[in-house]
């Protein structure tokens, strides 16, 4: 509908209102929880780690993220650890990441991978306890 007179002239115009743009906009948004729930599942997933020297047995819990597989269950023996490894890289963005290596199974995480809190010396404080504990190497790489 238009309007006219002889100083002024309306036009109406059709917006942007379809339904189209509606239903894009509804997809956009359920997609966006989706990955805010992804994001605060990994945030809040935890574990532990479980080194029973008496029965030789170590178990390694963690919360994966949400699914059929959340659970993150190993079990193995303690004669089976090779050795703790630590990784450390510098520069950047900086890692230092401690490992366990089993064998047969290769190598496990114990620290979270972007954990960027440990200090080499608190990464390597907490590397020596557990090797003594496990009685077995430290290597570095």
């Amino acid at each position: 509908m238009n309007w006219r007179s002889e100083h002024v002239w309306v036009e109406l115009l059709k917006g942007s209102r379809k339904r189209g743009n509606f239903f894009w906009a509804c997809i956009l948004f359920l997609g966006s929880l989706g990955f805010l729930s992804v994001g605060a599942s990994s945030y809040l997933g935890s574990g532990y780690d479980r080194f029973y020297r008496k029965e030789g047995i170590v178990r390694i819990f963690r919360w994966g993220f949400p699914g059929i597989k959340r659970r993150v269950f190993l079990q193995f023996l303690m004669r089976d650890i090779q050795s703790i490894r630590i990784q450390v890289k510098e520069g950047l963005y900086p890692r230092r990441i401690l490992y366990m290596e089993i064998r047969g199974q290769g190598v496990i995480p114990l620290t979270r991978t972007d954990e960027k809190f440990f200090t080499p010396r608190e990464i390597e404080q907490k590397a020596a306890e557990l090797a003594y504990f496990l009685r077995v190497p430290i290597e570095v790489f």
